[in-house]
């Protein structure tokens, strides 16, 4: 993607179902659910590189030895910081008791991390807050085993204020609005519920504390709390969490708008955010991963049985379709063969544009997200070429020359890779006063190719804010000469703000928005942006369930077409020689190439929760009164 945008982050969890010596036995290491766990987060790296954390809880551990072990960090290389920490406290044992090593109960009472349950994150901070606080997972801790929550998740809430006030009914004082805060605190507060609860039966019937906490160690519904604490959130998430008793969860939104994944078999359960990081952690077959089902929990209770059941009443399933063409990395066979058919789609647009003249026309991509739908155009490209020359042999009967057929079967469509990111140079750039320069720098591209009569086609998987063609992409291609370059979007226009992880809050940053607001004013249409604004604020006086995307009238006089070409006149850089035209996926399109992932909010406005509507209508909200605010 040339605009960058925010990952959501990523999640990682592994629960040993054997003792501690099964592992060491049958693999050689005590360190086993340590490997898999930090393999499970490497590999999901592309998710979020602002912070990582692990936390690792021991069952049946005596009163008075720690059992819950957290690390964090914001350096660097989080990934890599947070598992030295971890397998430090191995070597150092190792190195002190190295013929303890292969002693399970020694190395679990001795070493910090040897424990059943273990959980990671990797962060990416949607709202510009870093440092190693801020990192999840997060610990809610108390002198009760049954009481203290670790909790990690990719999410986000778009209704904070209305949890925050829930939680101050409540009679608790929470310290900020953050949605982390909102969650802890909400499953928090049902926890202690009921462990309350549970402690005031068994007290009635004469039992002991001590009996008591057993009796709540076997009896406590993390479901049950689950369905209280969260049936008043709206956004998009996957939440993992664990009870210092032993039980661990994954809790998925009821759009299932993030995803979450899972393979258990009488070893290990691991759940992770993407499916082909499972299959390579523990070399399993696709089919044998599974989806968390969206308004479900996976819970795997301390004893080791493994449920899934409904907490949230699920809705339409609408999952978040930039995991497919963007987020998600393309291992994933179905997200490969989806990109490739995104790119495919698009083959009779761009031909209808270079009026089907393969010979003065160059295909190439921006690198690299872009390059498995560059596959699946330049396919659909060649298949064309091959109906093309079957035409004409078809059509000649016989009569044609042995040198006119080697000239038809040997042609090819001209593929090039014309652009390399400058790796180093972006690292290089810093915010002095010559930054705008150096950014035009970034991209190196390949001269002698481009003739001056060719057309150029680019291939970029999204165009969001458009900063990167305007200033620095455009202008470097147009010093190789040709006389058209066409850029190719094989998403369709972004135009509404996302609120489910997606860093895509401000509406006025997007290049189709600012397109339309061009169209607006040029077509002498102003009253209709203080039409949508009167609308909007509203909007904001009735209750959220009420709530109605208002910014849809905005685009309602206009064709995708018109956006598109206003987009091209936006981005054009001044003195630019060549022409620029812009070509963007279709909604047909996208949900043809992405059956089963119809999240299409930020090019629908569609949003599948109400808070989704009220964020785009915030974010009109902050356009029109030129404020830099989030919108949620």
């Amino acid at each position: 993607m040339s605009d960058w945008i925010g990952h959501e982050c990523g999640i990682a969890a592994v629960r040993l179902l054997k003792p501690l010596d099964y592992y060491i036995e049958k693999y050689g290491t005590a360190m086993y659910a340590v490997n898999k766990l930090t393999l499970l987060m490497e590999k999901q790296h592309n998710r979020g590189q602002d912070g990582a954390g692990a936390c690792a809880i021991k069952l049946d551990m005596p009163p008075g030895e720690p059992y819950i072990f957290r690390t964090r960090s914001a350096d660097k290389n989080p990934i890599m910081a947070v598992r030295n920490r971890m397998v430090k406290a191995f070597a150092d044992a190792r190195e002190k008791n190295p013929e303890k090593m292969n002693d399970g109960e020694w190395v679990k009472n001795n070493v910090l991390f040897a424990g059943e349950l273990l959980l990671g994150h990797l962060r990416y901070g949607t709202h510009g807050a870093q440092g190693e606080s801020f990192c999840h997972p997060f610990l809610r801790q108390n002198n009760w085993m049954t009481r203290n929550l670790v909790v990690a998740g990719n999410f986000n809430l778009t209704n904070n204020n209305e949890l925050f006030d829930m939680l101050v009914e409540l009679g608790q004082h929470p310290r900020n609005k953050a949605d982390t805060v909102m969650v802890l605190e909400k499953m928090g507060h049902f926890l202690d519920e009921a462990n309350d609860f549970l402690f005031r039966k068994y007290r009635k019937e004469g039992l002991s504390r001590m009996e008591i906490t057993d009796k709540i160690i076997q009896e406590l519904d993390v479901i049950r709390i689950l369905k209280k604490a969260t049936r008043s959130f709206d956004g998009g998430y996957v939440m993992c969490g664990m009870i210092g008793h032993g039980d661990l969860f994954a809790l998925r939104d009821p759009s299932g708008i993030r995803p979450g994944f899972y393979y258990h078999d009488d070893e290990i359960v691991l759940i992770a955010s993407e499916r082909p990081q499972i299959q390579t952690a523990l070399n399993v077959p696709v089919e044998s991963v599974k989806e968390i089902e969206p308004g479900h929990a996976l819970v795997v209770k301390r004893t080791g049985e493994v449920v899934m059941k409904e907490v949230n009443k699920p809705l339409e399933k609408t999952p978040c379709s930039f995991e497919r063409i963007y987020f998600s990395r393309g291992t994933d066979k179905d997200i490969y063969q989806e990109r490739k058919n995104l790119g495919r789609s698009l083959v009779r647009r761009v031909m209808d544009t270079v009026d089907y003249d393969l010979e003065n026309t160059v295909f190439s991509y921006i690198p690299n997200t872009a390059e498995t739908a560059f596959r699946g155009l330049v396919e659909g490209v060649k298949d064309l070429v091959t109906e093309r020359t079957k035409g004409q042999l078809l059509q000649d009967g016989g009569r044609m020359s042995a040198e006119r057929i080697d000239e038809l079967l040997s042609f090819q469509p001209r593929v090039e890779k014309l652009m390399t990111k400058d790796a180093k140079l972006r690292t290089f750039i810093t915010a002095d006063a010559d930054r705008n320069d150096l950014v035009a720098q970034v991209y190196d591209t390949t001269y002698g190719i481009v003739k001056p009569n060719d057309t150029l086609v680019i291939l970029d998987d999204s165009i969001v804010r458009g900063t990167t063609l305007r200033t620095s992409i455009l202008r470097i291609l147009d010093r190789l000469g040709m006389k058209k370059v066409v850029i190719v979007s094989s998403a369709p226009q972004i135009r509404y703000p996302d609120c489910y992880g997606i860093d895509m809050s401000k509406m006025k940053d997007f290049i189709a928005f600012e397109a339309a607001v061009e169209l607006v004013r040029d077509t002498g249409r102003e009253e209709l942006l203080e039409d949508i604004f009167m609308s909007c604020l509203d909007d904001e006086e009735k209750p959220m369930i009420q709530a109605e995307n208002q910014v849809k009238k905005l685009f309602e006089p206009f064709t995708a077409d018109e956006i598109s070409k206003k987009i091209a006149e936006i981005l054009t850089p001044k003195g630019m020689k060549a022409e620029v035209e812009i070509i963007y996926q279709s909604i047909e399109g996208l949900h043809k190439a992405c059956p089963n992932h119809k999240g299409d909010w930020y090019f629908t406005g569609n949003y599948p929760t109400p808070g989704g509507h009220r964020v785009a209508n915030r974010s009109f909200i902050n356009f029109m009164k030129k404020s830099d605010a989030r919108a949620y």
